[in-house]
């Protein structure tokens, strides 16, 4: 047999051998082919035939259930790039049986459904059940045990916002064995600091740092463990803000336990010349919070009662009715500027963190014109804790905040800032804080209802210079991934969260941070039975 390719390549002729003018003309197109090309595409389509024999063979031998070929593979996903579907081996009636709705009541008082998945299989077993009797079956059990598993989570969040929003009794122990120390002790009312040192208070060369608190013993950490970690102590100055109620206890702690040679200053709000002079805006704001959240909250009892909602927004809720949302410490640092009218810069620190470096660097910070250096809370390893956009905080189904922001934009936390004071009388920054605040509430809450983070976002918007994560570790409050090495590797912890370092739901492994600051063979701390675990 001979081939023949006429020249301008539009005809391939087949000559048999012995001459008989049988030929097969094939049509090629206008495009020039070589023969190696022509010879290598023979080649490819007769081993590509060979092969998918071979596979297909190998798969009728393997049977319908079991894909250990590339054949096989095609034949189940075939189908389905097509957009076609297989048959189902399930029935179709269990479809139909479990995806009807099931009442919350409809399992009262009834006896005969499995608790466990062991009795489940002994009932299938013993009794020959139909696909429909099987599949009601099965959807009671698993509705009877959501039911269980959602009462009881609903049940750990109740006990968890209780035991978070309590006083423990070794810290009102304290609270009052220093208020009486303080009424019967003159060495407990010193004022604070010594006239000497007053000048310090306003000097701008010294290191300045905020605490606003009313917790004596976590002031006494903070402050504990800033000094003892400061290469300069003599140049730190610490301002700490408390209530009326809690001034003469503060007094008196640091009246008994000075930390020289840092200077020390205790201050209640009513004694600050600005608080005392007319309407205060931050205090208009909380006592229509305090209304607001009366009147559409219900109580605890009316949030765990609810039950249609999923147990993660019960939790948020009863979050809201925390005690610290509406109290003034929280609220005090948007006033900064006005409380602190001689100082150019501040570090405005939680009384829930621990200081573990040096903060003098922070003053080295170029803060390029903004006013809030904070860590950025979108960004990490830990995407549990570094995973908190705009729309973690802020409701962007209300107009108000989809119009005005973008929520996959980063947010940035409380805790640990560098506030520029000096920038920040240059803006309207307090102004927005409280335009929005009272718009939430003319919302029924419906903006955000946590805290003040979320106004601290809006406020701020534009104003946040973006510091290092080394100087703020958040989360170890609410979540135990943290180890313990990682840690000790920040140079500021923060236990924000439910689990407080004082309080008994506090985590083992992260509490010895925190509880290293504190002299337990002190009269005041040994007498009110505060230990270290």
């Amino acid at each position: 047999m001979q081939l023949h390719i006429s020249p301008s390549l539009r005809h391939v002729t087949v000559f048999p051998g012995k001459g008989v003018r049988e030929f097969i003309k094939v049509r090629v197109g206008a495009r020039r082919v070589s023969y190696r090309m022509l010879f290598y595409s023979l080649l490819f389509f007769t081993f590509l035939l060979r092969f998918v024999f071979v596979l297909s063979t190998v798969d009728s031998i393997d049977g319908e259930t079991k894909c250990s070929t590339l054949g096989c593979l095609g034949k189940r996903l075939g189908p389905r790039i097509l957009g076609r579907r297989l048959d189902s081996a399930v029935p179709e009636v269990i479809f139909q049986v479990l995806e009807q709705p099931l009442g919350n009541d409809e399992l009262k008082g009834r006896r005969d459904i499995p608790q466990t998945l062991e009795e489940f299989m002994d009932e299938v077993k013993n009794t020959r059940l139909d696909a429909k009797t099987f599949a009601l079956k099965l959807r009671e059990m698993v509705t009877l045990l959501e039911q269980r598993t959602r009462k009881a989570k609903i049940q750990e969040y109740l006990y968890r916002h209780v035991a978070s929003s309590s006083i423990p009794k070794q810290l009102h122990c304290l609270a009052l064995r220093l208020a009486s120390e303080h009424s019967t002790n003159a060495a407990a009312r010193l004022q604070l600091p010594s006239p000497e040192l007053v000048p310090a208070l306003v000097d701008n060369s010294y290191f300045h740092f905020v605490l606003a608190s009313d917790n004596v013993l976590a002031a006494a950490v903070v402050a504990n463990s800033l000094v003892q970690n400061a290469l300069r102590p003599q140049k730190f100055v610490m301002h700490i803000i408390t209530d009326r109620k809690t001034f003469s206890p503060m007094q008196a702690w640091f009246s008994l336990h000075p930390l020289s040679p840092a200077i020390i200053e205790v201050k209640a709000l009513h004694h600050f010349d600005w608080f005392a002079k007319g309407k205060v805006p931050v205090m208009e704001a909380m006592e229509k919070d305090q209304r607001v959240r009366s009147q559409f909250r219900g109580g605890s009892s009316a949030i765990v009662s609810n039950n249609t909602e999923k147990p993660h927004i019960i939790a948020a809720k009863l979050q809201t009715l925390s005690p610290k949302y509406n109290s003034v410490m929280n609220h005090i640092r948007i006033h900064l500027p006005e409380l602190f009218p001689s100082l150019n810069k501040v570090v405005f620190l939680d009384d829930d963190i621990v200081v573990q470096s040096d903060l003098s660097p922070l003053w080295d910070i170029d803060m390029n014109g903004k006013v809030n250096g904070a860590v950025e809370t979108c960004r990490g390893e830990d995407r549990f804790v570094m995973s908190k956009k705009l729309k973690s905080y802020l409701n962007f189904s209300h107009p108000l905040i989809s119009e005005n922001f973008n929520p996959n934009e980063c947010a940035w936390a409380y805790g640990m800032n560098i506030f520029d004071l000096e920038a920040w009388r240059k803006t309207n920054i307090s102004t927005t804080y409280h335009h929005w605040v009272d718009e939430n509430l003319k919302s029924d809450l419906s903006l955000w209802q946590l805290g003040t983070l979320p106004p601290g976002l809006i406020a701020f918007h534009g104003h946040v210079h973006v510091i290092d994560p080394f100087w703020h570790m958040l989360g170890l409050g609410y979540q135990e991934n943290t180890s313990l090495a990682d840690a000790e590797t920040a140079g500021v912890i923060h236990f924000n969260g439910r689990a407080k370092p004082w309080l008994d739901i506090a985590f083992p492994q992260l509490r010895p941070l925190w509880a290293k600051y504190i002299n337990f063979s002190d009269k005041f701390i040994k007498g009110c039975h505060i230990r270290a675990s």
